[in-house]
């Protein structure tokens, strides 16, 4: 049965109420009072669906809703989440303390300044463009960079406050940021001769990290235009069309590119993309998608194959769905209709050919070999295949590419299939870099390559700078992602966090001591006067539930109204609780 706690009658939002629907009929995890208001007929549904109801004494109020106990909460949250985008190996302590002095600094000030125009809060707003630039694994002064932009735009802090507490690389970046941020207002009319010129300007006067630091700011921007009047919504979306998309194609940030282009489509041609949308939506429907459906398939077949199996050591498949913009070219460029196109999914297999000395001879045995197994299981689209293991093209790419039939019944529905070995993926990575460089503005492909080993040498200086190298006196050992912010607290390394140690980090972000020593009383479950390890994770395992409530009101409060299927126009009224009274 269902529990539904209550807590304090107001609902305002400022109140420390709290509310936890836990139900497998109703599925809702959590409700956040401030905006969910039951009505007196919800709850007799509540009831007659076996949720029952009671009351909590108002002296159960939770400090972490004081202002400082919530941003110990933001920060640890935050933190674990940055840390487990990022890949642990280059998640060095260096990398570590940047991030954790760049979330101290910027927490109080971002959760006192106003909710933007978009409705978001500003905290969240930076958060969620360091999480992009988490999941496109860039290092840690980059992800700092992005959450003390708008604590430096704001006006709270200075540069040369960000060099002196977090360090001249975070500074350094965040000034190129500004400098790139202003690059489209360097000229009146974004024609694609001149939007060439300006990538290019990009490519070689600024830092390639400052660079996707901004991408990673227009991809945040983009997701959140409803706000805007139409005509700054397509100027916007030209403007990234024209720079901003291509950019991130050439910085070899594929998937920033490809969203960046749909969104861009989605604001420019809004009911193209309906239709194409609509229609590209079919592909996907169903519990499982077509493409996982294939996927499987696929790799499946090729692991049963006895012969292909003595060639190689290991098999990936991977899949990916046709962008709406990529499809919209494709149309206008050979007019077709959209049954017509055949790479609107589309498969690629990776094999790892077994160790020998012929080893590059048999990768290509194998890549053929695999092909005559897809044959076994789709029908070729005549002419469509393209070898580039034969014939390479100019870069060095090699693949074998292929159109299949791989329709069940009377439709038609054709995917690509790239076939090759490991070594032909990687140096075809290393190529495309180039390849898309010159794509995206510069015209000498010389030039190209030239501007590829800068990025990558920057970014490999990066990497070295923030790289702990190794000691005699610290034989530190890798550390647990959820063990990281533990460690940060511990300043004294004694193996636990101390009343003085967490009203240090609390002063740090602005809060009263008697916030830290009411947080401690909360956690410290054997009232030893400290946090063991294990006494923080139980709490860091609750931060998650407890971080943005607000931004899931609107959520569960839909998903709630759904399951319930009450009319919106339904009067409100206090919710009574199992004893009879008001709550």
């Amino acid at each position: 049965m269902g529990i539904v706690y209550i807590q304090d009658c107001s609902l305002s939002r400022n109140s420390s109420l709290v509310m936890i629907l836990k139900s497998t009929s109703f599925n809702i995890p959590y409700i956040h009072p401030s905006s969910v208001l039951l009505r007196h007929n919800q709850c007799r549904r509540l009831v007659a669906s076996g949720i029952r109801m009671c009351s909590l004494a108002p002296s159960s109020a939770v400090p972490l809703e004081q202002p400082g106990g919530k941003m110990v909460v933001e920060l640890v949250g935050a933190f674990n989440d940055l840390a487990e985008r990022m890949k642990l190996e280059a998640f060095s302590t260096s990398s570590s303390h940047i991030l954790f002095k760049s979330l101290k600094l910027s927490i109080p000030i971002l959760l006192a300044l106003p909710v933007a125009i978009d409705g978001r809060s500003p905290l969240s707003r930076a958060l969620s463009v360091a999480v992009i630039l988490a999941d496109l694994q860039m290092d840690a002064e980059v992800i700092s960079a992005s959450i003390l932009r708008e604590v430096l735009e704001a006006g709270h802090v200075s540069i040369n406050e960000v060099r002196g507490r977090i360090g001249s690389g975070t500074a350094h970046l965040l000034l190129e940021s500004f400098r790139v941020k202003n690059i489209p207002s360097k000229v009146d009319d974004l024609d694609d001769e001149t939007s060439a010129a300006l990538r290019k300007f990009c490519l070689t006067y600024y830092d390639v990290r400052a660079i996707i630091l901004d991408l990673a700011l227009k991809l945040d921007a983009m997701r959140h235009l409803d706000h805007l009047p139409r005509y700054k919504q397509q100027i916007l979306s030209l403007e990234v069309m024209k720079i901003h998309a291509p950019l991130s194609h050439a910085v070899g940030a594929n998937l920033l590119s490809l969203e960046l282009e749909d969104l861009s489509f989605r604001y420019l041609f809004p009911y193209s993309y309906l239709y194409l949308d609509t229609w590209l939506s079919s592909h996907e429907a169903g519990n499982k998608p077509l493409l996982d459906i294939y996927k499987d398939h696929l790799l499946h077949s090729l692991r049963s194959d006895p012969l292909l199996l003595s060639m190689v050591d290991d098999i990936f498949v991977t899949g990916r769905y046709k962008s709406r913009y990529s499809t919209m070219k494709k149309l206008l460029k050979d007019g077709r209709k959209p049954e017509e196109i055949n790479d609107i999914l589309g498969l690629r297999i990776i094999l790892t050919p077994v160790d020998g000395l012929n080893i590059s001879e048999m990768g290509i045995k194998a890549c053929y070999r695999a092909r005559e197994i897809i044959c076994s299981l789709w029908k070729e689209i005549p002419n469509r295949l393209k070898d580039y293991i034969s014939h390479p093209k100019a870069n060095g790419y090699k693949s074998l590419h292929m159109a299949v039939d791989a329709s069940d019944s009377g439709s038609t529905l054709l995917m690509e299939i790239q076939i090759r070995t490991m070594e032909m993926d990687v140096q075809a990575a290393g190529g495309a870099s180039s390849h898309s460089l010159y794509k995206s503005g510069l015209t000498d492909p010389e030039e190209a390559k030239r501007l590829k080993a800068i990025m990558m040498a920057t970014a490999e200086l990066a990497a070295l700078r923030l790289k702990d190298l190794p000691s005699s006196k610290d034989k530190s050992i890798e550390i647990e992602c959820r063990d990281r912010v533990f460690s940060l607290l511990d300043k004294n390394g004694d193996g636990k966090i101390s009343l003085e140690e967490l009203k240090d980090v609390m002063e740090e972000l602005g809060a009263q001591g008697e916030d830290a020593r009411e947080l401690m009383k909360l956690l410290d479950s054997n009232r030893d006067g400290s946090l063991s390890s294990d006494e923080f994770d139980k709490f860091q395992k609750q931060v998650g539930l407890m971080r943005n409530i607000e931004e899931r009101d609107d959520e569960y409060k839909n998903a709630l109204e759904v399951k319930l299927q009450l009319p919106d126009n339904c009067s409100n009224s206090n919710i009574e609780t199992e004893s009879g009274q008001s709550s």
